[in-house]
């Protein structure tokens, strides 16, 4: 095996593009469970995401309008779950998976026609000369724009549930939905945007997937990543910082895993290919030991909510 193959900072900056359709994902998915929902649809919003955004960015010939297209494909399919699971009442774990279910089906009907087909892919931010610099140039300052996206959205997220309003009576209504209904809060508005914010984000990342880092549209291109992004929001404890932490984790060991198959190593590629899901599960087997029953779930995670005044 070469191990001089492998570049440390082409390995750096790849885990970074690797990382970032997991990211949003896990992002929104992690708004969405502090306001008490749990939605087990994030593969599906993710593939939904992926294919309205290549068929939008190739008939109308831009990537951004593939992202905004697969912004809102992502958002709609998650208000179809808030409608059911926050109006309706239905269960919000059959809910999430029938709409996982119903995402991989119908991203591949309607992807039928764009298959082998290329779409115009982003291309990196041009910063200067800082883009020239040894090292950093590549790993901070070479890459596209929805890379650095999802890193505002980092900040933002944890600055939001930190220090605002809005995000307090988020936080409220994930730990007692009861509680903040009683204090005059509109508990379904809260839940049904955080949800939207959700979907909206999980769009985004399957995106990126289908536009970015491939960029081609093939049936059931997540391959797992919305599963990995819900594994990652309890890895994280529910925080922001962690979450990054989390993604990066995954994003570096699926490309460590490409590089040792390049460099030759002597080990099969079937368990190289398996090892970033092997790592996830162990990391929540010892998380689950470690934390207990609770850890630092909100209160009323997953638990159906009706105003009865």
């Amino acid at each position: 095996m070469d191990l001089g193959a492998i570049s440390p900072t082409l390995l750096i900056a790849s885990l970074m593009v690797a990382a970032t359709p997991i990211l949003l994902a896990a992002l929104g998915e992690m708004m969405v469970e502090k306001a008490g929902v749990l939605n087990l649809g994030v593969e599906g919003m993710m593939i939904m995401g992926a294919v309205a955004g290549f068929i939008a960015a190739v008939e109308g010939g831009s990537p951004w309008l593939g992202f905004f297209t697969a912004a809102m494909a992502g958002a709609g399919m998650a208000l179809l779950f808030g409608f059911l699971t926050q109006v309706l009442l239905s269960n919000q774990v059959a809910t999430g998976l029938a709409l996982t279910l119903f995402g991989l089906g119908l991203s591949a009907l309607l992807g039928q026609g764009y298959v082998g087909i290329k779409a115009e892919s982003l291309g990196r931010v041009d910063l200067g000369w800082l883009s020239d610099l040894p090292f950093f140039g590549r790993v901070v300052f070479g890459h596209d724009p929805i890379v650095y996206l999802s890193l505002v959205l980092v900040a933002a997220v944890w600055a939001f549930l930190r220090f605002s309003r809005a995000g307090l009576i988020l936080r409220a209504v994930g730990e007692s939905h009861d509680a903040a209904h009683a204090l005059g809060y509109n508990v379904l508005r809260v839940r049904m945007m955080a949800i939207a914010f959700g979907g909206a984000c999980a769009g985004l990342g399957g995106a990126y997937l289908s536009l970015v880092r491939v960029p081609q549209w093939t049936e059931g291109m997540t391959a797992g990543a919305g599963w990995i992004a819900l594994a990652i929001v309890v890895f994280a404890s529910w925080r922001a910082g962690r979450v990054l932490i989390g993604a990066y984790l995954f994003g570096g060991i699926t490309v460590l895993q490409l590089n040792l198959q390049t460099a030759g190593a002597r080990i099969p590629v079937e368990l190289l290919s398996a090892a970033p899901y092997l790592v996830t599960i162990l990391v929540l087997v010892l998380i689950s030991s470690r934390a207990g029953r609770g850890g630092d779930a909100p209160a009323d995670l997953g638990k159906p909510f009706h105003a009865s005044a």
